[in-house]
């Protein structure tokens, strides 16, 4: 018996009747043969780590834009958060950690350079609209591995796809990444705010820390535990006082955070560069990577321009724009391919 034989064996006897087993999979784009060691959602979840666009992850903005510091968050460590939250979610409901962990460690590959800003700044100047979690599933459909993509299992990709607002995920552990993301992003914004100067602990609202915690790993935990604790028959669900005091802290980071003007300052700055990034490469679309150049051939200039700008690290916009626009000494510089 190969091994992954032997645990799609282990999957179909100690996992939740809920639970998508790898062997049940709808299967990937094009065909591909069988790894003797992996399931296909192990597969998936390699084939992500290993691609360019995770790396890129660490130099993304996750909500503080080019913090000083060696400890704010950034898109991958993000990632990692949500990856390690939804993870333990998923063994203590007996559903597939592969394949959960697949998903979230893909869920937000697409994100744009600027965290939100610049997803905002490139959906509002390009046609085509932009989405960020539809971006994601470009990138592993279409633009990984100069243009052939990673080909993904179908539960991998509608994960990716649904793990923010709209239709649930087909698989309860895509629905489950969704509510770690949310988990994540909050507690450790929250943990980032404070460590800027945004706000304090004691700010947080009593009512709020008094459910949930004081501190972040005490409010993870509670929500993780109520969400075990009362997911049941195929459906997540936490304590209503739970979820209530999490939705109004969800309201309170707003408020207070996400709309900070000293916190977000600096994001007044995003729209222009991400406009003037897309005029020009707009009008220069011949400078794009031969990946890109077969986007623009197939599916339109404006196509190539949004996955070229949304695939930029934050410190690759600016550096490319200040080559763009602003002057400097003149010296050598080598091109690396995006995908």
């Amino acid at each position: 018996m190969l091994v992954r034989e032997r645990t799609q064996m282990w999957e179909s006897m100690m996992l939740s009747p809920y639970a998508a087993l790898s062997k049940n999979t709808k299967g990937r784009q094009y065909p591909d043969d069988e790894c003797d060691l992996r399931t296909c959602y192990q597969r998936d979840r390699d084939r992500i780590t290993h691609s360019k666009s995770f790396r890129r992850l660490k130099h993304k903005t996750q909500v503080f834009l080019s913090p000083e510091g060696d400890h704010y968050r950034t898109r991958l460590t993000h990632t990692l958060e949500v990856s390690q939250i939804a993870r333990t979610i998923a063994r203590a409901l007996a559903l597939n950690e592969d394949l959960t962990e697949a998903i979230a460690l893909g869920h937000d590959l697409g994100h744009t350079p600027f965290g939100h800003a610049g997803e905002r700044a490139l959906d509002k100047i390009a046609s085509c609209g932009f989405r960020h979690y539809e971006q994601s599933v470009r990138v592993v459909d279409k633009l990984e591995k100069e243009g052939n993509g990673l080909n993904l299992t179908y539960e991998v990709r509608n994960g990716i796809l649904c793990h923010t607002k709209g239709t649930q995920a087909d698989t309860l552990e895509g629905q489950v990444v969704r509510i770690a993301d949310r988990i994540a992003y909050i507690n450790h914004d929250i943990d980032d705010a404070i460590r800027g100067g945004v706000i304090s602990e004691k700010d947080i609202p009593s009512q709020l820390t008094n459910i949930l915690g004081n501190k972040t790993s005490q409010r993870i935990n509670t929500l993780v535990l109520s969400l075990v604790k009362n997911s049941d028959d195929g459906v997540l669900l936490m304590d209503n006082d739970v979820q209530q005091a999490f939705d109004t802290l969800h309201q309170y980071m707003f408020d207070t955070v996400y709309k900070n003007p000293y916190a977000k300052s600096e994001e007044r700055k995003i729209p222009d560069l991400v406009a003037k990034l897309f005029n020009y490469f707009m009008s220069h679309s011949e400078m794009l990577d031969p990946t890109l150049q077969q986007i623009v051939k197939t599916e339109g200039c404006e196509r190539g321009v949004c996955d070229y700008i949304a695939g930029m690290s934050d410190q690759y916009a600016i550096h490319l724009y200040q080559n763009l626009f602003i002057p400097k000494n003149w010296q050598k510089e080598e091109k690396d391919n995006l995908y």
